[in-house]
């Protein structure tokens, strides 16, 4: 029987509280013309100090990987995924590369996460106006096979335009806010951004500056709350503008 993996984590998180976590990193800013930000340092379990809600989510993903590691999942097929991607390749780049800072890049991002956001458009769990109509008219196997597709294509980061607010944004993506209790980004969405989809955590890396920001003001306003167990939501609850457009503009230059 196929695992279940959001509705573990609502399970293992629903009477979580947050409590700061307080790495500390050495900032590594490039050097290069473009001012981008390099990659940050890898770390491992032992070396992280994890504290509270950031070590409870740590356990919550390795129960969920242990429960879905010989889990089969359904695959869809990217060369169908191909063909039904024009109508998409207006907004989203016919690769998932979008051109566009308001539309996100598809590119690279779990196939599972792509499936969840369509299907949530598609029933009105998460709420847009063109995503919601386009969506409206999808067949499950659509979903599938778009999500197979997109996921398959290389996505390409952007170059950081202001290498200092950057630097801020690593500092709060790799060791949070401890004053305003934000926790790490890179908790769930691991220290490159590169996501992990068996816990159902998309990845950030390269994502437009400008679409990560406006999603977090979604979230914090309530306007979007698709996330399981919420965690988006209490997640940047505390966060101020600034600091979203610091992590925004960080997470659009890290590969």
């Amino acid at each position: 029987m196929p695992i279940n993996g959001e509705r573990i984590i609502k399970r293992i998180c629903l009477h979580m509280k947050f409590e700061a976590a307080a790495p500390k990193f050495e900032l590594a800013v490039g050097s290069n013309t473009k001012g981008s930000v390099s990659s940050p340092p890898p770390f491992g379990i032992e070396g992280f100090p994890w504290r509270g809600f950031m070590k409870k989510i740590v356990i919550a993903t390795c129960v969920l990987l242990s429960l879905t590691g010989t889990t089969a999942q359904a695959s869809g097929d990217p060369a169908l995924g191909k063909e039904k991607s024009v109508m998409c390749g207006a907004c989203h780049g016919q690769d998932g590369n979008s051109a566009v800072p308001t539309f996100p890049k598809l590119s690279g991002q779990a196939e599972s996460y792509l499936m969840k956001q369509l299907k949530d458009f598609k029933a009105g769990t998460r709420k847009d106006p063109m995503m919601s109509a386009q969506a409206a008219t999808l067949t499950d196997a659509d979903i599938s096979n778009l999500a197979a597709y997109f996921s398959s294509q290389t996505g390409t980061p952007d170059a950081v335009a202001d290498a200092n607010l950057a630097a801020r944004g690593q500092k709060l993506f790799l060791g949070g806010d401890t004053t305003n209790e934000v926790p790490a980004c890179a908790a769930c969405h691991g220290p490159t951004g590169a996501g992990n989809p068996a816990a159902g955590f998309p990845a950030l890396s390269g994502q437009h500056a400008l679409y990560v920001t406006t999603q977090l003001q979604r979230f914090k306003s309530g306007e979007r709350t698709n996330d399981p167990a919420q965690m988006m939501v209490n997640s940047v609850a505390r966060m101020s503008d600034s600091e979203m457009k610091a992590l925004a503009e960080y997470i659009s230059g890290l590969h």
